[in-house]
């Protein structure tokens, strides 16, 4: 946390520590880094290049109480001892600090220890540092939770971007790679996981002491510790032994024959795809509690949240499609990231932007979900389109000046537009020639820390080319361009093609060259029939495409066909009405998708109407087949809704569509009887859209059996799921459906889906104590349910409530801000920050941006996305030719 109370206090009372000698750390050099908790790229460029060849010996002790104890033996090569160094941990209360051999004097303010000059040696040295230090709770270094259903303790590691420092003293940056040789002292009915597997377990009074095997040279943030009463399940069917843990009183919402089934076929095509087996021995995965992230790559001991993969009923096909996805993402990782990895955390993007990559090309190619790329498309890719249209917007490749900064820009930019880039490079480049590239990279760099240049050179030598020019477009300029087409015909031929291309503001110029598929398509017989399909490699603003002359006048084009390149599709005037008209007559379900999409970006441009839009989607959405199409329509439908309510339209028409809305989505259920995943997915539809007091009543009546469909089965998530929309919409008798539920589900996920509902209730008084507690720093309440509470207590339809704290809100931004730091406001400034689709509100919004140019990084990037998101709600309610209130 960086905060100037808590910096201020912990240079006042931890100002010299004294291990051994009874100098006076007073009369000791200055520190050789800033007095701060974080680490700059300066600093670690500094560390970096005077110290090499890390190992680490670490001990610890957990007893499953608050705090636990820890040893940390580092052992090093350093060039110099010219200057002091520094090796970080964080708020630890330190016992003893020992260099080589002799106890030392030390300087530590709780982010760092600085060993002085004449207590080092050039070549070899050994620091060894004995602390204790309280488990977090944010879901940051060594976190503990305890289980409310049985008491159970359980903790895990989570380091990225640079939390490793919170569980021991280390070198914390990613270019100082190390080898990890581990024992720990844990109760005895434990199970202790690391990045390799134990090599003795032996009895320790009332414990048990696991002693590891040593790692291979590791980034600290790859490696990790786990430890707890886990439920373990294993599997050696494939190269490599697997196993999946989870808390025992959620193990049966765990089902590891599908997570064994689609790592063994991830291990299997990415050895094969890469050339290079994977290098950990063993693949473990770990379902942890109040996770911050999906999930988190560490070698060998992978950590997913479990409240995104555990389910109280069969799971989904889109359930099973993200599991795989995610699983195939971090495994990706286990070669581009784990076994070569960034230097500083500004080659984080890229990663982040492979690993999406290889995972939807392994979750394609290597599982039942074919249409791994066009759920790509519905979901991240249209992410990073939003994101990339912001006012915010930012290279791919930014720079991280500090490791306070390293998660400002980890966004759908970061992982999908990256990710995008790497798919429309291949096609550049070629299939074969894009793995011989990456082949080559992960042989030379393995190991090793890389830089974007390394990767980059690596795919050039390959192909023979020079792609600084694409490198520069592409990652060092942001920005989405459009490209629409531009043809003539004549006698029922196009007699001229070409296809143009715009930069998205004189401030954003760059004009980019990637490789598309030009298709054009007539309607015949009452099916939209494709043409002509031609590749196009475009540049500048103007290509002509010749090879579509003389084909026939096409009723619609569509300028990136199958989707290889990043660019936003401008339909012409003939085939946007095409689109609007005729999307039943598409059979191709990722031209359908990418069609949806054309209109709902013509709604969040201005230029259709919403209320056209939700009339296209009420005519079509009822026939749709694709169940992964249908998933981004319903999206899109339920967005509408959130449109409707954030505008606060109190007329006839939005009571007229949300009945109609209420009436489709629950049609979809009742139609759907025997097909568990459209009904599920139409019911979801259902919960989403409704709020009349029809709708509320029927959803009262399922939870308590007096209304049923055939078919739906309401387990335990969707009991909350609907106790969640009564009391947001104040149904009578929600406030004691939430107690009765509780008293009925004492897990974890129950006490969350509580919080949740009690947050949301439309009640001014309930209101001021939620944020009160989401505001206070001290609160006891864990963080994770205050997470929740931010998310859900200001729902769009609520906007009156939230207009009575907005002001204050908006006021005390910079306060909090600065006391917070940075893992509280990234849940606070994307959800907190007060718009309510009125003009009144946009001035609001654009007197705080004018006026706090001082907040953090991520949090003014959050007010101005914030507000331009208040004034895209404003010009859409303005766009509607419905009747407005």
């Amino acid at each position: 946390m960086n905060f100037p109370a808590r910096r201020v206090m912990a240079l006042a009372i931890a100002s010299a520590f004294v291990f051994g000698a009874a100098a006076s750390a007073s009369a000791a050099p200055a520190a050789t880094r800033a007095e701060n908790a974080y680490l700059s790229q300066e600093d670690a460029a500094a560390r970096s290049a005077r110290v090499s060849n890390v190992d680490y010996v670490l001990d610890f002790t957990l007893t499953g109480k608050e705090s636990f104890a820890g040893t940390t033996t580092a052992t090093f090569d350093l060039k110099d001892t010219g200057s002091a160094l520094t090796l970080d941990l964080d708020k630890a209360t330190v016992k003893s600090v020992t260099v080589n051999g002799k106890p030392v004097q030390a300087r530590y303010n709780n982010w760092f220890i600085t060993i002085e000059p004449q207590d080092l040696v050039q070549g070899r040295n050994t620091v060894t540092v004995a602390y204790e230090r309280l488990h977090s709770t944010n879901g940051e270094g060594l976190h503990r939770m305890v289980d409310p259903v049985d008491g159970r303790v359980y903790t895990y590691s989570h380091f990225e971007p640079a939390a490793a420092h919170q569980m021991f003293a280390v070198f914390d940056q990613p270019d100082l790679k190390a080898t990890y040789s581990v024992t720990v002292t844990a109760p005895s009915d434990w199970t202790v996981v690391t990045t390799t597997r134990e090599t003795a377990v032996a009895d320790a009074g009332a414990g048990k002491r696991w002693t590891f095997k040593t790692t291979k040279k590791l980034s600290p943030y790859n490696f990790s510790l786990h430890a707890g009463p886990y439920k373990v399940w294993e599997d050696n069917s494939a190269r490599y032994p697997m196993r999946l843990f989870a808390r025992q009183s959620v193990a049966s919402q765990v089902t590891p024959q599908d997570w064994f089934r689609y790592t063994k076929a991830g291990l299997d095509f990415f050895d094969e795809y890469f050339g290079i087996p994977y290098q950990f021995e063993k693949y473990d995965q770990l379902l942890v509690p109040d996770f911050l992230y999906g999930a988190m790559e560490n070698a060998g001991a992978i950590t997913f949240a479990e409240a995104g993969f555990m389910y109280k009923a069969a799971m989904t096909a889109e359930q099973k499609q993200r599991l795989a996805a995610v699983i195939m993402h971090e495994m990706a990782h286990q070669w581009f990231g784990d076994l070569v990895t960034m230097k500083w955390w500004n080659g984080l993007w890229l990663n982040e932007s492979f690993a999406s990559f290889m995972g939807t090309l392994a979750t394609a190619e290597a599982t039942e979900f074919k249409d791994a790329w066009q759920a790509f498309y519905q979901g991240g890719k249209q992410a990073a389109y939003v994101q990339d249209q912001k006012v915010t917007t930012h290279p791919i490749e930014v720079p991280v000046p500090s490791s306070a900064n390293a998660f400002d820009n980890i966004d759908a930019i970061t992982y999908s537009k990256g990710a995008s880039t790497l798919k429309q490079l291949r096609h550049l480049l070629g299939e074969e020639t894009f793995r011989k590239g990456v082949h080559n990279y992960l042989v030379k760099y393995q190991w090793r820390n890389a830089t974007l240049q390394d990767f980059i050179g690596s795919l050039g030598e390959a192909a023979g080319r020079d792609l600084s020019g694409w490198t520069r477009e592409w990652l060092y300029q942001p920005g989405v361009n459009t490209i629409e087409a531009s043809y003539a015909c004549t006698g029922g031929k196009i007699a001229s093609f070409a296809l143009g291309q715009s930069a998205p503001s004189k401030e954003l110029p760059t004009l980019r060259e990637q490789r598309v598929q030009v298709a054009t398509f007539k309607l015949d017989g009452g099916k939209l029939s494709l043409v002509k399909n031609e590749p196009v490699t475009y540049k500048g603003a103007r290509t002509a495409v010749p090879a579509l002359n003389g084909a026939a006048c096409p009723d619609l084009v569509y300028p990136n066909y199958q989707d290889w390149g990043f660019a936003k599709v401008q339909l012409d005037k003939r085939s946007f009405e095409t689109a609007r008209s005729s999307l039943a007559k598409v059979d191709d379900p990722l031209l359908r998708a990418m069609l949806w999409q054309s209109l709902w970006d013509g709604v969040r441009d201005a230029r259709l109407p919403l209320n056209e839009f939700i009339k296209v989607a009420l005519n079509n959405a009822p026939q749709e087949q694709d169940y992964t199409l249908l998933g981004d329509m319903v999206g899109k439908i339920v967005q509408s809704k959130h449109y409707l309510d954030a505008m606060n339209l109190n007329n006839a028409y939005a009571k007229q569509t949300t009945k109609a809305l209420e009436d489709m989505a629950w049609n979809g259920v009742v139609a759907h009887k025997g097909n568990d995943n459209f009904q599920r997915r139409w019911f979801s539809t259902y919960l989403g859209v409704a709020s009349s007091d029809g709708a509320l009543a029927r959803l009262a009546g399922l939870l308590d059996g007096k209304t049923a469909a055939e078919g739906l089965q309401i387990n335990q998530d969707q009991r909350w799921a609907i106790i969640g929309r009564l009391n947001r919409y104040n149904y009578q008798g929600a406030g004691a459906l939430v107690e009765a539920e509780q008293a009925r589900d004492k897990s974890d996920t129950g006490q969350g889906a509580a919080v949740a509902a009690a947050a949301s209730r439309p009640d001014a008084r309930s209101k001021a104590e939620w944020l009160a507690t989401i505001e206070d720093l001290k609160t006891k309440l864990p963080f994770s349910r205050v997470r929740t509470a931010m998310h859900t207590i200001y729902p769009a339809e609520q906007g009156k409530l939230s207009e009575q704290t907005a002001a204050k809100r908006l006021a005390s931004l910079p306060a909090l801000d600065k006391a917070a730091g940075p893992v509280f406001m990234r849940s606070y400034a994307t959800s907190m920050i007060p718009a309510s689709c009125t003009p009144e509100s946009v001035q609001r919004l654009q007197r705080a941006a004018n006026q706090m140019k001082d907040l953090s990084a991520f949090t003014r990037r959050s007010l101005l996305d914030t507000l331009q998101e208040d004034q895209r709600c404003v010009a859409i309610k303005k766009a509607m030719t419905a009747p407005k209130s």
